[in-house]
């Protein structure tokens, strides 16, 4: 899980700076969140609804999508999440709003890029396993 949370965090940092910045000087670590996140495919903190629609789309294009679901919800709620502190960070992201909003939800989803420095989500964690 280590890779998978060290290549998230390249694309954290890539696509949304001002949060990265923030969780890093809170000390807020993707083991914190993305554990429950991915090893539950998002059943625990996401309406069943929007859950499902996740599943679909990991099953059709892969682990990628589940990683880019998580900066896709980090980036719908960037705005609240700069505002809080490590302890309520960390509540907000375990239990997510009810009310979440499918289209803002898969629109905020679509606007993450998964490539840097021209390499792809594969590629990057292929490279850090060999680091």
């Amino acid at each position: 899980m280590l890779t998978y949370f060290a290549a998230f965090e390249v694309f954290f940092e890539e696509n949304l700076p001002k949060l990265f910045a923030h969780f890093k000087k809170n000390n807020l670590t993707p083991d914190i969140y993305l554990i429950d996140w991915i090893f539950t495919l998002y059943s625990k903190s996401l309406p069943l609804d929007l859950a499902c629609r996740v599943w679909d789309v990991f099953c059709r294009d892969g682990e990628e999508f589940l990683f880019r679901t998580a900066l896709g919800i980090l980036k719908l709620y960037e705005d609240i999440l700069t505002k809080m502190d490590f302890i309520h960070i960390a509540q907000f992201l375990t239990k997510l709003p009810e009310d979440l909003p499918s289209e803002e939800f898969f629109t905020s989803i679509a606007a993450i890029q998964m490539q840097s420095r021209n390499k792809k989500w594969a590629q990057v964690k292929r490279m850090l396993i060999f680091d």
